[in-house]
């Protein structure tokens, strides 16, 4: 399976999110109705911060082959990583805990890549 494109989505996806988590924590606080200030704005930049090196980390191994035995613990931390927090977010959802489509989107978007992350974590690699 061609790893290139998710390495690189993934990436891209994690780092916008550790961005904005990193440097408009009270912004992000504020939109979802909490307290902008405080420990929910450490958490939120502590959360970015490890979102960028996520991202980080997906960018430079974009170009190894994943898979099988190769590269295993960057893929099962993608599959682990991706998979909780889909599954969280989607709890919450099923909970009737009430969701703007953002939260919706995100959840969908956090499960292609579990899906896919799954894919490459119990499938044998293929040469790109």
């Amino acid at each position: 399976m061609h790893t290139k494109m998710l390495m690189r989505l993934s990436s891209l996806f994690l780092g916008i999110l550790g961005l904005a988590a990193s440097f408009m924590p009270q912004e992000i606080l504020a939109h979802y109705g909490a307290r902008s200030s405080g420990l929910g704005a450490l958490l939120l930049q502590v959360v970015g911060a490890l979102y960028l090196g996520f991202a980080v980390l997906n960018w430079m191994a974009r170009d190894i082959l994943i898979g099988g035995i190769y590269a295993r613990p960057v893929a099962l931390g993608n599959f682990l990583h991706f998979s909780v927090v889909g599954l969280t977010v989607w709890k919450a959802i099923a909970s009737g805990t009430s969701m703007g489509s953002d939260i919706v989107a995100g959840a969908i978007v956090y499960s292609v890549f579990a899906v896919w992350f799954g894919l490459i974590v119990f499938t044998h690699p293929t040469k790109q």
